[in-house]
């Protein structure tokens, strides 16, 4: 077995072996667009590539120094180890955040993920601050349509009925006035809720690569001809994903958003999928004064099964550069959360 670069003709081959939107080629590319730094290497058996391993390489502000990011990559081995090191000597890294996308339900003994950590420290990883979200609710969608429903929690059955009452109407439309809609459902989205968001052209890069590359879909509520909820889903691997959503604030009491998750997973289903990926929640017993509560029991109501990811390990191969870092970065966060207090 070798490991090398991917050529750019290599593209198909590699999106084969990858199971994850975030490491796809076109994720990649989306990445470039936005003007950060992307590797990839892959393990080949002959011609055959058996394991690919896309990284981003990012500069820290103000410095000559970088660090970098493998994000939902497969289980941790050698051969993703001897990737890792290659990786870091080329670009000169201070170290690697690695998130593996390997996940075992929440409060259970899992020897998976015991093995994936065990492996990351013993080869010299340590626990890291996450990127991604370490757990995520998934839902099994190779059931029947009658069993998933009657699998919803009932708060939710009822929204569902709510919103087919009010007449509300939920289509797929990947057109550029669907997704105009959705910028400006999104800038509604973030202003109200506070949080912290992408760029719009983070947005418009996304789309346009992931879109072209088959991969993202718009689906859209629509109540008196007035879009009140769209949201970009995923679909890789057989896997149906929901990474971004925007919604408006009129008309909620026909919970058209309740409505837009269910056909989400109906459509996932219609184009293959056999697991819904809600892309993040928070962990078991969650504080209802978080933020993010509302999110999580949205959708809690749909029956997935809360999961927990390896989580985040930084593969350290500047030791010193690496605590300087450490330091910055606790104070950077800090001052976040303290200017997050002030009244302005």
């Amino acid at each position: 077995m070798i490991i090398r670069e991917v050529l750019d003709q290599e593209k198909d081959k590699f999106d084969h072996v990858v199971h994850h939107p975030l490491q796809t080629w076109a994720w990649g590319d989306f990445k470039l667009k936005t003007g950060v730094e992307v590797a990839r290497l892959a393990s080949f058996e002959g011609q055959t590539i058996k394991s690919g391993y896309q990284f981003t390489i990012h500069q820290i502000p103000h410095t000559n120094f970088k660090l970098g990011y493998f994000a939902k990559g497969d289980f941790p081995d050698d051969a993703q180890l001897f990737a890792l090191n290659t990786i870091a000597q080329k670009h000169k890294l201070i170290f690697i955040k690695i998130e593996p996308n390997v996940a075992a339900p929440a409060g259970t003994k899992s020897e998976e993920l015991s093995s994936a950590r065990q492996y990351l420290t013993d080869n010299g990883a340590v626990p890291g601050r996450a990127m991604f979200t370490p757990h995520s609710f998934i839902l099994d969608i190779s059931t029947s349509e009658t069993d998933l429903f009657n699998n919803l929690k009932s708060k939710t059955r009822y929204n569902i009925k709510v919103a087919e009452k009010h007449g509300v109407t939920i289509g797929v439309d990947n057109s550029d006035t669907t997704f105009n809609e959705y910028i400006n459902l999104w800038k509604q989205t973030t202003s109200r809720q506070g949080f912290y968001s992408h760029t719009e052209s983070y947005h418009r890069h996304m789309w346009q690569v992931m879109r072209d590359a088959g991969i993202a879909h718009l689906i859209k509520a629509t109540y008196q001809g007035q879009p009140l909820g769209i949201w970009v889903l995923f679909i890789f691997n057989n896997t149906l994903y929901y990474p971004y959503g925007a919604s408006s604030r009129q008309h909620r009491e026909v919970m058209a958003n309740n409505l837009l998750a269910w056909e989400a997973i109906r459509y996932g289903k219609s184009l293959g999928s056999t697991s819904f990926d809600m892309w993040g929640s928070l962990g078991p017993n969650p504080d209802d004064k978080d933020p993010w509560y509302g999110f999580h029991r949205f959708k809690e109501g749909y029956g997935g099964t809360l999961m927990e990811f390896v989580g985040s390990y930084d593969m350290i191969f500047n030791p010193q550069i690496y605590q300087l870092y450490q330091l910055a970065d606790n104070l950077r966060w800090k001052y976040l959360r303290l200017r997050s207090k002030l009244p302005f």
